[in-house]
């Protein structure tokens, strides 16, 4: 079965920093577009970063300078490392593994960023 499991998230300070990872099993990871998208209470959802099967990155505006997104395909995990927090940035954060059509997702980890 496919499995993608998030984790890394937690509560931390206006400021701080944490780094979410994101492990996928029963899929050939290094065939799948990556990518985390976030939600926060009564918002839609919203991409944050992407990563493709080579590496490339695109990032949302509002996380350009201050996330990182990366992979590491012998982990088969994908990472968001998180700088500069802002309580704006609280949600719960989900990746998604993407191959032409097929998608699957995360259930999420909850980042709480208090002021």
């Amino acid at each position: 079965q496919v499995q993608l499991v998030e984790s890394g998230g937690g509560l931390v300070q206006s400021g701080g920093s944490l780094r979410l990872a994101c492990q996928a099993s029963g899929i050939t990871f290094r065939t799948y577009r990556m990518a985390w998208y976030r939600q926060a209470p009564g918002k839609q959802r919203e991409l944050v970063a992407g990563i493709t099967t080579e590496g490339s990155t695109n990032y949302a505006e509002f996380v350009k300078g201050r996330f990182t997104i990366s992979r590491d395909n012998a982990k088969n995990t994908v990472y968001l490392q998180m700088n500069s927090l802002k309580p704006e940035d609280t949600a719960v954060y989900s990746c998604i593994a993407q191959f032409y059509n097929m998608n699957y997702w995360g259930k999420g980890t909850l980042v709480t960023v208090s002021s």
